[in-house]
């Protein structure tokens, strides 16, 4: 039996994942939380075999949490389920650490298979995102910036420390860094000083 905690601020979303799980004895829905704080706190309470983990939520996103989970050692295997396939939102899930990306258009067969699978410690992806992905690194250094991604962008360049970044946008250190790592790699470069240079020069920056 794989054992699960359900991740999402729709209390809806929560209870139909609960209810399908509940139709096959293969799955056990230990807990439910509403945000990525109160997910942290159950992991460590439940020690659940996977997490199911939407990002985008009030009182805790889920890139942070899946971040904190890698950094106390969890055991749990974090498998995103969530409406957004856009690269700002899966390249921070996975380089955080998330087992595997699905769409909450899944059907649910696929969903229980990507449970199964990311219980094992296999990556899934929905094939949305792994087309994203593979395009990416594909092409590097030709991909637009997100907005957010522009936003860490314009206060590099006015010299803004990472700690004051988070504390401006209202997001983490870590965020905060991951956001520039996808930053270099759009722009090919290595390090604050080249990115703030090479964005002037394509005009990026005004």
């Amino acid at each position: 039996m794989i054992t699960l905690l359900i991740v999402d601020d729709h209390p809806v979303v929560r209870d139909g994942l609960r209810g399908m799980f509940r139709s096959d004895p293969c799955f056990e829905v230990l807990g439910e939380a509403a945000d990525g704080v109160e997910a942290l706190a159950l992991v460590e309470r439940l020690d659940p075999d996977v997490v199911l983990m939407d990002l985008r939520m009030p009182g805790g996103g889920g890139v942070d949490a899946i971040a904190e989970l890698g950094r106390r050692g969890a055991r749990a295997r974090v498998l995103v389920l969530t409406t957004y396939d856009t690269d700002s939102d899966t390249l921070p899930a996975i380089e955080a650490g998330a087992t595997g990306y699905l769409l909450k258009d899944a059907p649910r067969d696929d969903l229980f298979t990507a449970v199964r699978a990311a219980a094992q410690g296999r990556t899934v992806l929905s094939p949305a995102v792994a087309s994203r992905l593979v395009s990416r690194v594909r092409a590097p250094g030709n991909e637009p910036l997100s907005t957010r991604e522009r936003e860490v962008l314009a206060l590099v360049a006015k010299g803004t420390s990472n700690r004051a970044i988070a504390v401006e946008l209202f997001i983490s250190e870590a965020t905060v860094k991951t956001h520039l790592t996808h930053i270099y790699g759009k722009l090919g470069v290595k390090d604050r000083a080249a990115a703030v240079a090479t964005a002037y020069s394509r005009g990026i920056l005004g």
